[in-house]
């Protein structure tokens, strides 16, 4: 089991290191780079070619079946679900094969409103520490599942 981090805008870095190293979990944070390597025997950094989508591709070629993601992007936590992994968003939502496509339907909706209103303003939620409490107890019973098998 391993736990990758979708790690070039992930807020929860720090988080997801202390929860790996309590249940001793390899971690892998994916980048283009920037990312502060870690002193943490359990936590490997690779760093992609820079370019779009390259770390996402990169996740996607190695999670699989019993591993957890933890990501933002839609695209690539459906592409991570068909693989058999278990994904986590940064608020601590939990994508799965029963959620995903609706997840993904949403995304697409919303960027074709954006499309088509170029004046429309905003974004998601501001990150708060009710999302980051979440993350913790979401990752935590997610970890726990996917060792127990």
């Amino acid at each position: 089991m391993t736990l990758y981090i979708d790690a070039d805008a992930c807020p929860v870095k720090e988080e997801a290191e202390r929860v790996a190293t309590r249940l001793r979990v390899r971690m892998v944070l994916v980048s283009n780079g920037g990312i502060r390597a870690s002193a943490n025997p359990l936590v490997e950094s690779v760093f992609v070619a820079q370019g779009p989508d390259e770390a996402d591709k990169w996740i996607a070629d190695h999670a699989g079946a019993g591993d957890v993601v933890v990501t933002g992007d839609i695209p690539l936590a459906a592409r991570c679900v068909q693989s058999g992994a278990r994904v986590i968003k940064h608020n601590g939502e939990e994508l799965t094969r029963t959620n995903i496509g609706m997840v993904l339907a949403t995304r697409d909706l919303m960027a074709d409103l954006r499309a088509a209103d170029p004046f429309r303003q905003g974004g998601g939620k501001l990150f708060s520490k009710a999302d980051r409490s979440r993350f913790l107890d979401v990752l935590d019973r997610v970890l726990r599942a996917a060792a127990a098998g």
